[in-house]
């Protein structure tokens, strides 16, 4: 096992994994190479000639006996060993709908579980405009989360764009970790949600200046790259000041086999030619409290600061009427944000809803927004 961690997690810079190389001859660079390049080929085949039955019940006891980050990365490591524990791996692992758990990276873009939401919170730092969205791992945010993606904020001109990535560290639309962004009117009260990757088969990429990538290396024959619009964001407007919360309204693309199962009241219109539909979301509405004098929500104690920017989302029966405040009597709330510190915020999820479209509509709520308020 001590092999095996060292071929899966390479030190960068340390001696014992990366010692100086001997002294040759003139001539011997191209022999050497070849030499290296075969010893990496007999190590992948050495790992994909373990026995199917084997192999598949070894993934299957790491994948049972790592339920939660941090001790989940085992599973994550045992895909990379080699090609073939990765297709074993990732056959094992079910989707975030089915287990409630986040392991891999499409993991974010998958929706979420159909009855206890997954559990997160969003960091702020209001120095360099950049947000983090991290997997809780405890009740009480005593130990860091699991990080799994980061978003910064630019204005350009009339207009603000949340770019949103899998790196802290790399927010350019040509890197490989971009995985979509956010774009608002010069208002801040309509958002539009960009993907990275089409969200169903046929979907055509924006081809105008300001939505297009450059350069991009995720641009592939097989998995073409670019900005797909998949959701808007909308809040709406209140020029009488009357009192009351932000009210808003989201229309998000998502796929039509998982947005029939949240329940029969969710609206759906379903693309011609796709096979992806709509969801349309509100905020819950929320009630007058006499003795405090202020709007309240219930977020189970999820939620400790009063703010503006809290809110639930539920799906609406009536598109037609969305926003209104009007009560179902059926109201399972898909996504729920709120403040719980200075810079800390809690979003938790479910279907039919990605880590990726909650964390960008989570986003939608940063910021001053004088019409709606």
């Amino acid at each position: 096992m001590p092999r095996q961690r060292a071929l899966l997690f390479p030190l960068r810079g340390s001696s014992a994994r990366n010692p100086p190389p001997p002294e040759r001859a003139e001539g011997e660079e191209e022999e050497e190479g070849v030499e290296v390049a075969a010893g990496a080929e007999e190590e992948e085949v050495r790992w994909s000639t373990i026995l199917p039955e084997l192999l598949g019940e070894i993934v299957r006891r790491v994948e049972s006996s790592d339920r939660q980050w941090p001790l989940r990365k085992s599973l994550v490591s045992c895909a990379c060993v080699c090609r073939r524990w990765r297709q074993v791996t990732t056959g094992v692992v079910g989707p975030p709908r089915d287990t409630g758990t986040i392991t891999f990276a499409a993991s974010l873009k998958q929706p979420g579980p159909r009855d206890l939401p997954i559990q997160c919170y969003i960091t702020r730092n209001k120095n360099n405009n950049t947000f983090s969205l991290y997997l809780s791992l405890t009740q009480t945010f005593m130990d860091k989360g699991k990080f799994l993606l980061a978003a910064q904020r630019f204005r350009h001109r009339a207009h603000v764009e949340y770019i949103i990535s899998l790196d802290a560290d790399d927010m350019s639309q040509r890197s490989n970790a971009y995985v979509g962004k956010l774009r608002s009117d010069f208002l801040g009260l309509n958002f539009k949600i960009y993907d990275s990757q089409p969200p169903f088969d046929g979907a055509k990429a924006l081809t105008n200046r300001a939505s297009r990538r450059f350069a991009s290396k995720q641009i592939s024959p097989q998995v073409p790259a670019g900005n797909f619009v998949i959701g808007q964001v909308s809040y709406k407007f209140n020029l009488l000041k009357t009192r009351g919360p932000r009210r808003m309204l989201c229309t998000l693309q998502c796929p039509a086999e998982n947005s029939r199962k949240v329940h029969q009241k969710m609206p759906r219109a379903d693309a011609s030619g796709s096979d992806a539909g709509s969801v349309v979301l509100k905020n819950k509405a929320p009630r007058w409290h006499e003795h405090l004098k202020c709007w309240c929500l219930n977020f189970h104690g999820r939620v400790t600061v009063a703010s503006v920017k809290n809110f639930q989302l539920v799906a609406s029966s009536n598109p037609n009427r969305a926003g209104d405040g009007a009560i179902d009597v059926y109201e399972p709330v898909l996504l729920q944000f709120g403040k719980v510190g200075d810079d800390m915020f809690t979003m938790d999820y479910r279907e039919p809803l990605s880590a990726f479209q909650a964390f960008a509509i989570c986003l939608t709520s940063f910021g001053t927004k004088f019409a709606c308020e």
